[in-house]
C-alpha cells in the first residue's frame, strides 16, 4: 500500500472525503475539484468512483455479489478513513487499478 504523509488541509480535504458521500457527492467533490485540484483530491475521487462502479456492477450479481459488496463497504470505511487523516491509501486489492484506470480524472 502507497502511503504518503501530505500536510493536506481545508478545501482540499473537504473535497476528497465528500467524494465519498454517495455518487452525489462525487459528483459534487468533481465540480468543486476543478477550482481546488490537487493530488490528494484527484487520488480520492478515483478511488471513490471506482467503489461507486464495483459496488454497483456487484449489486447487479444476485446473492454472492450482495455478500461481496460487504467487501466493498469495509474499503469504503477504510477509504474515508485515511481521506479523514489526510492520507493516501489505496483500497485493498482494487486500489492500483482504480488509480490505473480512472486516470481521466486529472
Amino acid at each position: 500500500m502507497n502511503s504518503m504523509n501530505n500536510s493536506v488541509h481545508g478545501m482540499t480535504k473537504i473535497v476528497a472525503i465528500l467524494s465519498y458521500a454517495t455518487l452525489l457527492g462525487w459528483l459534487i467533490a468533481m465540480m468543486l475539484h476543478d477550482k481546488h485540484k490537487s493530488s490528494f483530491t484527484t487520488f480520492h475521487l478515483r478511488q471513490s468512483l471506482g467503489l461507486i462502479i464495483t459496488g454497483a456492477l456487484l449489486a447487479l450479481v444476485p446473492l454472492i455479489g450482495w455478500l461481496m459488496n460487504l467487501a466493498v463497504l469495509f474499503a469504503w470505511f477504510y477509504a474515508i478513513y485515511y481521506a479523514l487523516q489526510g492520507r493516501k491509501e489505496k483500497v485493498p486489492f482494487l486500489g492500483d487499478c482504480y488509480q490505473e484506470y480512472l486516470d481521466f480524472i486529472k
